[in-house]
Parts: structure tokens; C-alpha cells; sequence
């Protein structure tokens, strides 16, 4: 979910970037109206807000043009995203620095081409493009261009002389400032040789620890940056057009892009069920493949010990392949190597940045996402309060699921059938698990919603015209009244963060987890331009809470914040590039959230319980050790300088090495890749084998067995607490009681 393109290298979009096609013709029509919030069930912009949130499918643009994109086009398909882009009207002097600025970052990812000067000269060539594209002058573009190919192939002859220097030998002094943006540009062309030299002698090291001889390794890396000369020099002018529009339209926010013919054939193919891989949504940033998102289900998630979110994935090889160098590799031909069929192995090289940083190689077994193991799982834990023993559920909900046909599984009808459970079990106290939960299907956020409260609004769209719509449940039943803990987490997005703003809003539940959820609050449309065109995807929207706030930028806050290992400024929309700011509206909350019987009533949490809660959190908190180790850990990454250090690295791998003894390679690479890896209650994915076939409503027994990780642990404490208090022992604070680990 940052500001690049996106792909999935399996079964799921990402549901982080909200897609929801529509065509722009219907969607003008059925927007039409006063900019105020539309209520009925029954209007046609209600049908067509749900038309646009919900669907996963791309509609057609009917306005006809030509079949290759041209520069003239090019520059009509840049002002169409001003029509429906909720933030942006027109194009300002701004939008054109930007559009220059993620352009320029694209071409020079690694930062190794490009003096400060000359970033500077081209920006001076670009000012004013806009306006000659739209006379259909591509000139400053093409010349650009051509001036890269020179400059591609100035380093390609600086690299070869590097490595084929006969006394050249792998540097393990050398530093690399792993950020590029933080290390910038080179100001002189020492600085640029200088740090060419790092940067050779650090993608050396990825070939020679993988076993390469000295002389295949330096081949090799000679050949890469062959294939980045031809790659430049191979480029038509349409491709050149068609990375100018994505540039400026991920200007616009991190959501948008230009899809071309190629981009979207890979978008319509992360989100086919059937796609084989390894489960792993990916971004490009700064010339790496970068770990977004583990998807639930997939072959990723099913390893103890693996990905974590912002990984980097460096070389990819086949079972008996060799490895390839990924850095600055188009990530669509990144993903084309992950990629693959069920039951072959994928061997990777990770950058992890973190405490320290580490490299490590990971094997995995592709394999295709089933739905049923996506599917929400029940769990039942005992805490002893007073003497007296609490049977609690726990109910984890990875994704707001759902088959296209409403007569196969949705994730509404197995979350009913697991709450009819949990009341027929007579469970004191429930909690709902949505740390993993990267979102889905917002109608049936909205739904799930409403299993906790009598009727009421549950979220507010607010579109490019400031038209408002409410979606709301308009069930009277209510299928949980007990008490309740939402537990969430930086992963926590979009359509999770819509359930647990609605429950916070309503005093239902109380929010746990991390300080706030990802912060995703935008929805996107995808409408497909004529054959050979690709698509725009445009935000054309924000979501709204009952209570008012945006989901957008600072997410869901949560009530007791747990600490874990993703609460640092690399997780969240915050942190990407242009994000849209969050806002405020009026509230817009029901009045009717409450059932009136006391049969069906649920208790409203209230800030004396808040408070309570927190204060019994954070003596728990002090008093582990586990989360002693968590916060050492985040203060060693706060620390961490960004500089991989070469001797650091390879002197960790032969101590991992030298550890694994006389195991076999292969073992020794796992042991070496599960280092460090795990601990944070997002990651919990684990080796869980899922719910299946026809059950859905089940309590999964493998399920029961898996280690629950200490944030879980901790959000099933503050539920033990919640149940105190709803029994009438208010003051929490000085209620001595010792809750069971």
C-alpha cells in the first residue's frame, strides 16, 4: 500500500487499495444529487456507492480512442482523473513538481545515475510538459529518455571495469545507506563512483553467498546491468508515455495509478482465485520488492517463520536455478519469477531491516489460496478472575470474504454460525481478531457490523462532489450482546478499520492492538480505457466513521494500545508518500444502536472502564518479559542507522552456519531464515490449516493448539478485565485479582 504500483503474487487483490470499479458514465449519472447523506435503502445512489465499494470486477469507459496510447492521449487521460479524484480539481504547479519528482524516482531508483545538478537541470527541461503534451510534444520526454540509455550505458562500462579489475576482490568493509532516499543523489561525480563501488560490492555478496565462484558472480552482475541498457533501450514510445501518466497519477495520492495493457492483465490476475504463488502482496519502492502484505491462506502465511511486512525480497531462484538479482527489476518481471505452480519451491534472498539488518534466504512451497482456509475460525481460552473461571472466545476474521454468488460462502454467514456458537457455549466474553485483517468486502464489514448492534450507520461515503451516503445496518437482531474486544493492528485496513470505528464509535466494543490501525480510507475506481489502453484507477472517495472522523491517514485509535513490533513509522498510510489527509464531518450516529429489551441490550463502555483497562494493561505489560523484548527490540530499530554493513552480514550467516553444523544446506538455509523472525501478534498467520469444506461454522481443532502470541494474550486479559466491570467491579484499578497467563 505505498505510493508505487502494486501486485499480488497470488489469489487476492490487495485489499488495502480499496478497489471498486465502475464505469464513469454511470457513475456521473448516479451521483447526481445534493451534498448531503442519502438514507434510503432503496435509492439509486445507494445501489450505485455499493456498485462501486464492493465490486471486484472493471467496467469499460465509453469514450473512444485510439488502440496504442500516444503522447496527445496521454495527456487527455491525465485531466480525466481530475473528474472523479476526491482531493484534486485540477493540475497546479504542485502536481507538476510531484508528477516530475516520483517520475524522476523511477528512473533512478537506486540513486546511482543522476548527480544533484543534473536532477536539477531535468527538472528545468520538464517544467511546462503538461502543457506540450497536451499540444502532443512528448519532445522533453523522448530526449530524456535518450539521455538514460547514455547514462545506463556509462554505467554498465564503470561496473565492468570494477569487477574485471584482475585484483578485484569482495570488500566486507563497505557501507551502503540501504534508503535511498535518505542517502539522495550524489552531489559529485567522486560521491557517484563511490557509491557505485558500494553498491557493486554489496550485490557481489548476494551472488557469492549463495555459493557463485568469484568469476560467475562477477559475470553474472556484468550481465545484469546489460539487461538494464537493453531493457531502457527496448522501450517504446508508448511505454515511455504510459510511466509519465502512472508517475503523475500516483502524484495525485498513493492509490492511484495508470494500469497499462500489461499492468492490468497482472491486476485482473492478483485477483483470480486461482492464481498459484506464494501468497504474498508486493510493492515497488525505491528499486525493491517490498513485503506489503502477508495474505491469509496462502503459502506465506502458513509458514511458522517467514515474510514479515517490509521485507525486502533481493534474488529469487528456482528449485535447482539460479539465483536472480531483483533490485531495480520491474517489479511486474519480479513477480513474473515468484510466481509459479503449486507445489514447486521458490527460493528467496530477504533484506530484513529492523534491530539490525539481516539477510537471509527463505524456501517456499507455492501453493494456491483456498478460500476456506481464509475463512474465520473460533477458539475458546479460560482466564481465572476471583477465583472464578471465564470461558472467552476468540474469533479471528482474516479477511471480509466472499464468493461472487451469494449462494456460496460469505464470510457474514460463517460469522453467524461461529456467534450462534459462541452463545450456545455461553462464552462470558468475546473477542474479535481482526490484527491480520488487510480488508474485503465492504458490504459485509457493514453486515458483521450489525451483528453487534441493534440497527444504525455504520460508515459514510463521502465522493469527489461532496455527495454523502450512509451505509447502514438496517437489522434489528443483534447476535452478540456480551462483552466485546475488537483486537487490530497496523495491518488492520479498510474495511476492518470501517468495523472497528463503527464498535469504538458506538461504545460496543473495546479497540486493542497497536496505537492505531493502517489508516486506509479511500475507495478506488478502476475503469478499463479501449483495448491496448490498460485502465485508470482513480480514489474517488473517502470512507467515514459514525462518529464523524476519516478512517483516512490516522485510522482506528486503539483504547489500550499493546505493543508489538509493527508500532513503528514504516506501517501505515501515514507514512506514504502524498497521502490524502484525514478529515472531519458532522456525526451521523443512530440513535437506535441499543436494543430496548434487556434481554437484548448490550453495556456501553465507558471512559472510567477505559481507563481502568489501561491501567491494568500496562502493569501486565511492565511485569513481561516478552514485551520487555518487544520494546528492546523497537528501540534497536528506532536506533538502526539504515546501513547494511557487509561484514556484519556475512559474519552472521557463518555463525548461522557454523550453528546448523552438518546439516544439510537446505536445512541449514531454514534455520538461517527463521532468525529473529516472528513474535508480533500481526504475524500470527502461523501453520494454521483452516477451517474447511461445508463446515465454516466449526471450531477448527488445529486451530486451538496454535500459541497464541502475547499481544492476543493480552487482548484476551483486557476482555477478562471488560467482564469485571460489566459485572458491576467498576474500579479495576485496585481490583486485585490475578489473571491467569
Amino acid at each position: 500500500a505505498d505510493g508505487h504500483r502494486h501486485a499480488s503474487t497470488m489469489a487476492r487483490a490487495n485489499p488495502q487499495s480499496g478497489q471498486a470499479p465502475r464505469s464513469l458514465r454511470s457513475s456521473r449519472a448516479a451521483l447526481r444529487g445534493e451534498g448531503r447523506f442519502v438514507r434510503g435503502p432503496g435509492a439509486a445512489l445507494r445501489r450505485s456507492l455499493y456498485a462501486a465499494a464492493l465490486a471486484l470486477a472493471v467496467t469499460g469507459w465509453a469514450p473512444q480512442a485510439a488502440a496504442e496510447l500516444s503522447c496527445r492521449t496521454a495527456s487527455q487521460l491525465s485531466r480525466e482523473y481530475f473528474k472523479l479524484h476526491v482531493a484534486h480539481r485540477r493540475l497546479s504547479p504542485e502536481l507538476e513538481e510531484r508528477t516530475i519528482d516520483t517520475y524522476l524516482r523511477r528512473i533512478d531508483p537506486s540513486r546511482s545515475l543522476l548527480l544533484e545538478r543534473e536532477v536539477a537541470e531535468i527538472r528545468s527541461d520538464l517544467a511546462g510538459v503538461f502543457e506540450e503534451m497536451r499540444r502532443g510534444d512528448c519532445s522533453s520526454l523522448t530526449d530524456l529518455h535518450a539521455s538514460l540509455v547514455k547514462r545506463q550505458k556509462r554505467l554498465e562500462d564503470r561496473v565492468r571495469e570494477m569487477v574485471e579489475d584482475p585484483e578485484f576482490e569482495l570488500d566486507e568493509s563497505v557501507e551502503l545507506v540501504l534508503d535511498p532516499e535518505e542517502r539522495g543523489h550524489p552531489a559529485t561525480e567522486e560521491e557517484r563512483l563511490a557509491l557505485v563501488r558500494s553498491l557493486v560490492h554489496f550485490q557481489m555478496s548476494n551472488y557469492l553467498s549463495a555459493g557463485e565462484p568469484l568469476d560467475e558472480a562477477k559475470r553474472r552482475l556484468i550481465h545484469r546491468y546489460e539487461l538494464r541498457v537493453s531493457r531502457v533501450q527496448e522501450l517504446e514510445d508508448e511505454e515511455i508515455w504510459s510511466a509519465f501518466l502512472d508517475a503523475f497519477a500516483s502524484s495525485l495520492d498513493p492509490h492511484s495509478n495508470y494500469l497499462s495493457a500489461e499492468v492490468l492483465e497482472d491486476f485482473k490476475i492478483s485477483m483470480s482465485l486461482s492464481l498459484e504463488g506464494i501468497g504474498v502482496a508486493l510493492s515497488e519502492r525505491d528499486g525493491y520488492s517490498v513485503v506489503e502484505r502477508i495474505i491469509p491462506g496462502g503459502a506465506a502465511a502458513r509458514l511458522e517463520k517467514g515474510l514479515r511486512p517490509k521485507d525486502k525480497i533481493i534474488a529469487v531462484a528456482e528449485e535447482g536455478g539460479e539465483p536472480v538479482n531483483i533490485i531495480d527489476m520491474p517489479l511486474r518481471e519480479a513477480v513474473s519469477l515468484i510466481r509459479g505452480r503449486k507445489g514447486t519451491s521458490v527460493h528467496l534472498t530477504v533484506l530484513r531491516q529492523g534491530e539490525k539488518t539481516e539477510r537471509f534466504p527463505l524456501t517456499i512451497v507455492r501453493d494456491k489460496i483456498d478460500l476456506a482456509e481464509q475463512a474465520a475460525k473460533l477458539r475458546f481460552e479460560t482466564r481465572e478472575v476471583d477465583g472464578k473461571a471465564l470461558k472467552l472466545a476468540i474469533l479471528d476474521l482474516p479477511s471480509f470474504y466472499g464468493d461472487s454468488d451469494p449462494s456460496k460462502r460469505q464470510c457474514t454467514d460463517d460469522v453467524a454460525r461461529l456467534l450462534e456458537q459462541v452463545k450456545a457455549e455461553k462464552a462470558d466474553g468475546l473477542v474479535l481478531d481482526l490484527s491480520r485483517n488487510g480488508g474485503g468486502l465492504l458490504e459485509h464489514a457493514v453486515k458483521i457490523s450489525g451483528f453487534f448492534i441493534r440497527r444504525g450507520e455504520v460508515v459514510g461515503v463521502e465522493n469527489s462532489r461532496g455527495q454523502r451516503h450512509v451505509l447502514s445496518d438496517s437489522d434489528e437482531r443483534i447476535l452478540y450482546t456480551g462483552p466485546m474486544v475488537v483486537h487490530t493492528s497496523r495491518v488492520s485496513a479498510s474495511a476492518s478499520e470501517i468495523l472497528a470505528g463503527a464498535l469504538k464509535d458506538y461504545r460496543r466494543a473495546v479497540i486493542t492492538g497497536d496505537d492505531r490501525t493502517f489508516g486506509k480510507g479511500t475507495v478506488q475506481t478502476v475503469t478499463s480505457l479501449p483495448p491496448g489502453q490498460g485502465a485508470l484507477k482513480i480514489t474517488t472517495a473517502l470512507f467515514f466513521r459514525p462518529g464523524g472522523k476519516s478512517t483516512q491517514n490516522d485510522g482506528v485509535a486503539s483504547d489500550v494500545v499493546i505493543p508489538s513490533l509493527l508500532a513503528h513509522d514504516d506501517f501505515g498510510e501515514r507514512t506514504q508518500r502524498y497521502a490524502l489527509p484525514s478529515q472531519q464531518i458532522e456525526p451521523f450516529m443512530s440513535s437506535f444502536a441499543n436494543a430496548i429489551g434487556p434481554e437484548d441490550r448490550w453495556s456501553r463502555v465507558s471512559e472510567a472502564h477505559l481507563t481502568a483497562l489501561r491501567t491494568r494493561s500496562s502493569q501486565r505489560v511492565a511485569e513481561s518479559e516478552e514485551f520487555a523484548e518487544i520494546q528492546t527490540k523497537l528501540e534497536e530499530a528506532a536506533n538502526n542507522d539504515g546501513v547494511v554493513r557487509l561484514e556484519e552480514i556475512l559474519r552472521e550467516r557463518e555463525e548461522a552456519n557454523a550453528q546448523n553444523g552438518s546439516d544439510a544446506e537446505d536445512e541449514g538455509d531454514q534455520a538461517d531464515a527463521s532468525r529473529e523472525v516472528g513474535g508480533d501478534g500481526a504475524g500470527e498467520a502461523g501453520a494454521q490449516t483452516g477451517a474447511s469444506g461445508e463446515s465454516g461454522g466449526e471450531t477448527d481443532a488445529a486451530a486451538e493448539e496454535e500459541p497464541i502470541g502475547p499481544q492476543l494474550a493480552e487482548a484476551i486479559n483486557v476482555l477478562s478485565d471488560l467482564i469485571v466491570a460489566a459485572r458491576g467491579h467498576t474500579d479495576l484499578a485496585d481490583n486485585s485479582a490475578t489473571l491467569a497467563p
